[in-house]
């Protein structure tokens, strides 16, 4: 019984040390690489700002060429289809990523991400792909929003649902500010939330690893003693077969 004891507890004894640390347990299932905050919540510990970002997008022929325009710590990427822009009279066309340097937080809106203002040369006459990064250090947004100036009014965008983990993403009519969040009436993505992040799925695997190997005990310990009874009823034939 010893062995599988020892391995339960150890196990046992790993998901609380998990529970109590970050990212610890959760390698593997957090961003590739720390969020960069304007406004870190307490939980995140050493932070570096946000970067911005630009591009040109070059216009051969009068239309504007398929591009994007990113920050460059990889948190938001614009993308436009060929021909998005009116290029009239443009030879490029400049796209700027900026993240706000204040944190809004607009009536009936939880911001969890970056407010960044996207702006650009030439108006836009197609749709804009945006992408943006968050971190498993707040609930997951359930959708992107948009607003004119940061002050508001803010509108909710949507969100596809094809989308990589920890990013979320939508098209756009139009540039200006963006940032990722969810109504404040609503929960929060449906996430457990232990130490500022969502990590049901690690937390329910490992409780459910735990609760194999400590069902397996009772299995293990009745194996044994029949192991030992036999070798106990070998032994006693072997003695009984010398005496005669």
């Amino acid at each position: 019984m010893r062995g599988p004891a020892l391995l339960a507890a150890a196990v046992v004894t790993y998901v609380v040390a998990a529970w109590m640390v970050a990212p610890g347990f959760y390698d593997g299932f957090g961003p590739q690489q720390p969020y960069n905050w304007t406004c870190p919540p307490p939980q995140a510990g050493a932070n570096l700002k946000p970067l911005s970002g630009h591009a040109d997008i070059k216009v051969p022929g009068g239309v504007s060429d398929a591009g994007s325009a990113f920050a460059n710590d990889g948190q938001i990427v614009v993308g436009f289809l060929p021909g998005a822009f009116d290029a009239t009279g443009k030879a490029t066309i400049a796209v700027d990523v900026t993240p706000l340097p204040t944190c809004p937080q607009p009536p009936g809106i939880r911001f969890v991400t970056n407010v960044y203002h996207v702006v650009a040369s030439a108006p836009l006459v197609k749709r804009a792909s945006v992408v943006l990064v968050y971190s498993n250090l707040e609930a997951a947004p359930t959708a992107i929003y948009q607003a004119d100036d940061p002050a508001g009014p803010w509108k909710s965008i949507g969100a596809a649902r094809d989308a990589m983990p920890f990013t979320i993403t939508t098209t756009s009519a139009s540039l200006g500010y963006f940032a990722g969040g969810y109504p404040q009436t609503t929960a929060a993505s449906g996430a457990l939330r232990i130490g500022g992040g969502s990590q049901v799925l690690p937390i329910v695997v490992a409780i459910l690893i735990a609760i194999v190997l400590l069902a397996g005990l009772p299995l293990a310990m009745l194996r044994r003693r029949r192991g030992r009874a036999g070798v106990e009823a070998d032994e006693d034939e072997a003695k009984a077969t010398s005496k005669s």
